[in-house]
C-alpha cells in the first residue's frame, strides 16, 4: 500500500511553485546582501606604443680576395756600351833618298843596298888531348885476361869546356866488366881539346870507342 502511494502520480498545484520560488528568491537576497562589495581599483594604466625597429642594413656583397699577382721589376733597357777609342799608332812613313845612278859597270844599285846574309857559326869539335893520350886505354879486366874474351866497348861522352869528361853513356860493351873499366877511365883519365863555337869554348858530346885485345 505504501508503493502505491508514492507511485501514484502528483497533481501540479500553483501555489506550491510560487512558495518554491519565493524561497528561492529570498536565499539569493540574502546571499547577495552577505557578500562584501568589492571594488575594483585600477592603480595603473598599461600604454602600449609601438616602438620603430631599425632596419638592418642590407647584406654587403662579401668581397673575395684578389690573388696576388708577382710583380716583377720592369726590366732596364740594355745600355750600349762605348767601346773606348784606341787610337792606332801611325807607322811614320819614310821617304828613302833618291838611288843613285846605276853605274852598269858596278852592278845593280838595289843589290848593293841589302845586308849580305849572315854567316853560320864556326863549331869545331872536341878533340883528344895528345899530352893525355897514352891514359885514354883502360886497363885489361883480369877476369876477361884470364878467359881470353876480347871486345869493343862504345861510349858517347859529355866534354866539358874544360876538357874534362862530365858524363858518360854506353852504347854497347861485350860484358859489364868491360863496360866499368872504361866508364871509370873515361871520368878520371880522359883529356880533351873542348870543343869552340867561333872560337869560344862549348860543351859537347863526343861518340869513343875503346878496343880490349889479347897481345901475343
Amino acid at each position: 500500500m505504501y508503493a502505491d502511494r508514492f507511485a501514484q502520480p502528483r497533481k501540479f498545484s500553483p501555489s506550491s511553485l510560487a512558495i518554491a520560488v519565493a524561497l528561492n528568491g529570498a536565499v539569493m537576497a540574502g546571499l547577495i546582501l552577505s557578500v562584501p562589495a568589492f571594488k575594483k581599483k585600477i592603480d595603473d594604466v598599461l600604454i602600449i606604443k609601438p616602438i620603430p625597429i631599425d632596419q638592418p642594413p642590407p647584406p654587403q656583397p662579401i668581397e673575395q680576395p684578389r690573388p696576388k699577382i708577382a710583380q716583377h721589376p720592369a726590366p732596364t733597357p740594355p745600355i750600349d756600351r762605348v767601346e773606348p777609342l784606341v787610337e792606332t799608332p801611325r807607322t811614320p812613313t819614310y821617304v828613302l833618298p833618291p838611288l843613285p845612278p846605276v853605274d852598269p859597270g858596278i852592278g845593280n844599285a838595289v843589290d848593293r843596298i841589302i845586308d849580305p846574309p849572315a854567316k853560320p857559326p864556326v863549331t869545331i869539335d872536341a878533340t883528344i888531348d895528345q899530352r893525355y893520350a897514352r891514359d885514354f886505354q883502360p886497363a885489361y879486366p883480369a877476369g876477361e885476361q884470364r878467359l881470353g874474351n876480347e871486345g869493343k866497348v862504345v861510349i858517347r861522352v859529355l866534354v866539358g869546356t874544360d876538357g874534362r869528361v862530365k858524363q858518360v853513356e854506353r852504347v854497347s860493351a861485350p860484358s859489364e866488366a868491360f863496360w866499368q873499366t872504361t866508364e871509370r877511365q873515361a871520368l878520371t883519365r880522359w883529356r880533351f881539346r873542348p870543343a869552340t863555337r867561333d872560337g869560344v869554348p862549348v860543351e859537347a858530346w863526343r861518340t869513343m870507342t875503346v878496343r880490349f885485345e889479347m897481345t901475343s
